[in-house]
């Protein structure tokens, strides 16, 4: 019996413009932290819901209290999320400039008296 193989590096997994998804104009894929924040979101939003609707057995307490518990899980999820991913970004930046100003100074007189500044202090 042959095996048929499929390699790895033949098969495109996840090609980004089928999976796009336009909301109000704006492709959601292409948003930081939206997929996980959302995903979060709903399972734990409807794990919640069910265990209320178990506990009660009132369809509507245990509807509201799952979607309530979505929107706050998505939302305590999304701004850390976006402070943490506004942080990196600025110091990549900053990170980034540094490196142009050091490929600058390289091999010049500046770049001599900023590391006998450094030396001293």
């Amino acid at each position: 019996m042959t095996e048929s193989r499929v390699l790895t590096e033949d098969v495109d997994i996840d090609p980004p413009s089928e999976r796009s998804v336009v909301i109000f104009g704006r492709d959601v894929s292409t948003i930081p932290c939206f997929r996980n924040s959302y995903l979060y979101g709903i399972s734990i939003g409807i794990g919640v819901g069910f265990l209320a609707f178990l506990k009660t057995s009132r369809p509507q307490l245990s509807t509201h209290i799952g979607f309530g518990t979505f929107m706050a899980t998505t939302l305590g999820y999304w701004f850390p999320c976006r402070y943490n991913w506004s942080k990196q970004k600025f110091d990549a930046a900053q990170l980034q400039q540094a490196l142009q100003q050091q490929a600058l100074y390289e091999g010049t007189e500046k770049e001599r008296e900023l590391a006998m500044k450094t030396e001293q202090a």
